[in-house]
């Protein structure tokens, strides 16, 4: 009897056919193609090489968190040998903009300007002071005298909620709504689990502070070069802001020494363009870490409330979530932010009715905007903290508890948003559990004296690319067959030191035929780079690498097709093999002198251009365990085991998914145990130097291993699918969840810091030391 075959049967004969393909490069850790300059120090970033006659420029930053500029004195600084200019407030050009809006149709509310007199938190841009040198600038900047009348702050979401608006015609809360399903049940016979869980605003901490460079070319056009993660959006607001036709934008993709969703917004680029125009030089803005720290962004704070009801026997039946997101001085993607966070809470979990409702309001800190995860580290640590408290309830295993309503291969996506593909999470956790020896160790207890003991789990979810949502999605590349043999890749690629241009030699590699050092793929410049919307969205892999993929394969078609016109051969009969062409099995030559044929045989190059926009959106999933030791005479929490499993599809390049994977953890242990940006209550930061602000270090983190479940993802490159942002999202709550158990307690606000262990153990009325 014929059927039409399911969406799992389709999914089942993909991947058996995928396990028969044998690869050459592709799932193979080859060399880094930046490795070695990186090494030797050949590899430049932006701050090495500054233009000759290049100035440089320090922003001056609101010392107030909420207040009106009243003069602005810089006769003092104007003294300083070597001192151009001083920039303030006057000197801005009158257009409000959005950090993230990247096309004139989208609606999110303008509300930043280059330089404010009315700034909404320390570290606002109020001037800027440009000189000769980098320590004339600074040392200007720190004589020019500002005055200010200054309001009360605003430092917390909730009383943010009932404030007055910050700025006229903006309001002071933004909310959405996404639902599906019955309205909530009546209670009886069920099982609640109530929580609200508070995550923190946390710096990014890359390695490479922010930094831009900005000149007008022979030709008057503006050329900024920028380690940024959207370039195209770059020269859509500076021709925005500044008047000028798109065309006379150029912005170039600087390497990047880390991001992590800090160089996503459109930050320094606008300030340090409005100076070189006006200044006719090239100027290099460059920030320090403590303003990095305070002046850029962070990832938003949250307050989530969740009441989950289950059948006693643990089947999910409905969920309520609120939450509440600090977008802190200007609204940049803080609502997308928000909303993005209610789009996770269907995908991972069977829940068949469901309420989301998400507010973003602002205070005068700040701002927030894209980090790792975009919202996912923070709706998965409010979903997993409740359910192990839901867990704790019903008395079941918390593994199992999520075993019986996880998400299976071929789901629909009950809001309507893409189907979430092939979906191997419960892979994940049953692998997981085998490997951590889950049941064994829980049944372990945690003692009774100094150091306790505690394990954890969290599942997480992420998405791949922007298909589904309001925002377009799709990417250009042209790829070019040399004289020589060798390929050239031109595309709007954005590396953000993930090995983005490696995976993408890699795919090329693959499909030619052709060794990866004979492959060169550039990044993106917006005046010769094809389109392409950034390195945003966990995309890249499945959207640009399957553009990659199939302009290869077009390529490689066309190539062939023309060697059979150029010898009268059938295109069957004609291999590409190791950089050469073979003719039923002959030998014949290496591509580059058949490239020469062609062009005096046929008239032609070997090459093409593709255009690609995605059909999908499947999701990416994680399951992470923690193993932590709490001294409850300290406080103090070690992370000292962990495993993190993945639903990877493929991994291109294993040795560097493992690398994320390995980063992402470390971020989210950050997030859970000690990461926040504190304020005083006049809105200073507290930390703005990482000597007080606790990152994670080396010393610090446990074992981490890793499993990748490879099963091939459909529409993504040989089956592969996101890493980079997945990989941090389940972290923070697993571990929470592992110091739960450790001290019986119901811990939700993150981080937690030896202070708040402290007090919890304290409210349970026992003695912190223990025994010695």
């Amino acid at each position: 009897m014929n059927k039409e075959m399911s969406s799992v049967e389709k999914t089942t004969q993909i991947v058996a056919k995928e396990e028969d393909t044998v690869l050459k490069y592709v799932g193979k850790d080859i060399v880094r193609i930046d490795i070695e300059r990186k090494i030797d120090g050949r590899f430049h970033y932006l701050a090495d090489l500054p233009p000759n006659g290049s100035l440089h420029a320090c922003l001056l930053l609101s010392t107030v968190a909420h207040g009106r500029v009243l003069s602005i004195d810089d006769s003092e600084a104007m003294k300083v040998p070597g001192v151009k200019r001083v920039f303030t407030f006057r000197d801005d050009p009158g257009v409000r903009f959005n950090s993230q809006v990247s096309l004139p149709d989208q609606e999110d509310f303008r509300d930043e300007r280059i330089f404010t007199d009315l700034p909404l938190f320390v570290g606002d841009r109020i001037g800027a002071v440009l000189a000769e040198n980098a320590q004339a600038a600074r040392t200007a900047a720190s004589l020019v005298k500002i005055t200010y009348e200054t309001f009360e702050p605003i430092l917390d979401p909730e009383q943010a909620l009932v404030a007055p608006p910050l700025l006229e015609g903006r309001p002071q809360v933004l909310e959405g709504r996404l639902c599906y399903g019955d309205e909530e049940p009546d209670e009886h016979g069920l099982v609640a689990a109530d929580s609200i869980v508070r995550t923190p605003k946390i710096h990014h901490a890359a390695m490479e502070n922010h930094i831009c460079l900005a000149y007008v070319d022979h030709d008057g056009t503006l050329t900024v070069e920028s380690p940024c993660q959207m370039i195209f959006t770059v020269r859509y607001l500076l021709a925005q802001t500044l008047g000028l036709p798109l065309g006379k934008v150029r912005v170039i993709k600087a390497p990047v020494g880390g991001s992590f969703g800090g160089k996503q917004d459109v930050i320094l680029e606008p300030a340090c363009a409005l100076m070189a125009m006006e200044a006719q030089r090239p100027v290099r803005l460059a920030l320090s870490r403590k303003e990095t720290i305070i002046a850029t962004r962070t990832r938003t704070a949250t307050i989530g409330a969740v009441r989950t009801l289950a059948r006693p026997d643990g089947t999910l039946v409905f969920r309520r979530v609120e939450v509440l997101s600090d977008s802190g001085a200007y609204l940049t993607g803080g609502h997308r932010v928000t909303m993005a966070m209610g789009k996770k809470t269907s995908r991972l979990y069977r829940i068949p009715s469901q309420i989301f409702i998400g507010k973003t309001t602002y205070t005068t800190t700040t701002p927030s905007g894209a980090c790792r995860g975009f919202g996912s580290p923070q709706i998965h640590a409010a979903t997993e903290i409740n359910l192990d408290f839901l867990a704790e309830k019903l008395d079941m295993d918390p593994a199992e508890l999520r075993l019986k309503n996880l998400v299976h291969p071929g789901d629909e996506d009950p809001t309507g948003a893409p189907s979430l593909g092939n979906a191997r999470v419960r892979e994940c956790l049953q692998l997981g559990m085998e490997r951590f020896d889950w049941k064994k160790r829980l049944r372990r207890p945690s003692g009774d004296g100094r150091y306790r003991r505690g394990i954890g789990l969290a599942c997480g979810t992420h998405g791949n690319g922007y298909y589904g949502s309001p925002y377009p999605d799709f990417t250009g590349i042209a790829l070019r067959l040399c004289e020589d043999g060798s390929v050239i890749v031109n595309a709007g690629f954005h590396e953000l030191g993930n090995g983005t241009l490696t995976v993408m030699t890699q795919i090329t590699a693959e499909i030619l035929d052709l060794p990866p050092e004979r492959i060169v793929v550039t990044e993106g410049d917006t005046h010769f780079s094809p389109f392409d919307t950034g390195c945003i969205a966990s995309r890249v892999t499945y959207v640009c690498g399957s553009c990659m993929s199939a302009l290869a394969e077009k390529v490689k078609r066309r190539f062939i097709q023309q060697l059979g016109r150029l010898f009268g051969e059938m295109c069957d009969d004609i291999k590409l093999e190791n950089g050469r062409v073979f003719i039923r099995d002959k030998n014949i030559a290496d591509y580059g002198t058949m490239v020469v044929a062609i062009a005096h045989g046929l008239g032609e190059e070997v090459g093409d251009f593709l255009t690609y926009t995605p059909r999908a959106n499947p999701a990416s999933y994680g399951v992470h365990f923690a193993e932590v030791e709490v001294d409850t005479f300290t406080g103090l929490v070690k992370v000292t085991d962990f495993l993190a499993v993945h639903d990877i599809g493929k991994a291109i390049h294993p040795q560097m998914t493992k690398g994320q994977i390995y980063g992402g953890v470390q971020m989210g242990i950050g997030m859970a145990l000690s990461e926040e940006i504190l304020y005083d209550a006049a809105g200073c930061p507290k930390n703005d130097s990482l000597g007080r602000y606790h990152l994670v270090t080396a010393q610090d983190m446990p074992n981490v291993e890793i499993l990748l479940v490879e099963k091939h993802e459909p529409g993504g490159p040989f089956g592969g699918k996101s890493i980079g942002e997945i990989s941090t999202v389940p972290t923070a709550a697993a571990v929470v969840n592992a110091v739960n158990r450790a001290l019986n307690t119901h811990l939700t606000h993150l981080p937690l810091t030896p202070e708040k262990i402290i007090e919890a153990i304290a409210a349970k009325g026992e003695k912190g030391s223990g025994d010695f």
